[in-house]
């Protein structure tokens, strides 16, 4: 069972990836002048992204008895607190300075956008910061 889940955690991975690499969303450039309303081609990779989640987590635990890999649904609470929104404006400040996210910046390193590595290490840097400060 659990090289059934590392199989389908990579494989998942793997899809993930390579829909970002399809989309684009591995070019800061791309990402860019979508933030600047310059393109709107991602609207529509979030928004089918957002419908497939919705669908999966709304519909998956009413037509499935379990999970194929697990013995039941997890829910999945989330807390709205000062910290959360204060790491949502960094991020989406980050975002929106360089047109970056995680996600695709590992993607891209895949397809060879090096350059990314100055990228990651900020996220790297910033998430070192926020968990020394958390603690």
């Amino acid at each position: 069972m659990k090289a059934a889940r590392g199989l389908a955690t990579l494989a998942a991975g793997m899809l993930f990836g390579f829909g970002l690499s399809v989309s684009t969303m591995i070019r800061p450039e791309v990402v860019l002048s979508f933030l600047r309303f310059q393109d709107f081609g991602l609207m529509l990779v979030m928004g089918g992204a957002v419908i497939v989640v919705l669908l999966a987590y709304k519909l998956a635990p009413r037509l499935m008895m379990r999970p194929l890999l697990d013995d039941h649904f997890h829910e999945h609470p989330s807390v709205w607190n000062r910290n959360t929104a204060v790491g949502a404006a960094l991020f989406g400040v980050g975002w929106g300075l360089c047109g970056v996210c995680p996600g695709p910046a590992i993607a891209g390193l895949g397809a060879g956008n090096w350059s990314l590595l100055w990228a990651l290490a900020g996220i790297a840097l910033g998430a070192l910061v926020q968990g020394l400060r958390a603690k």
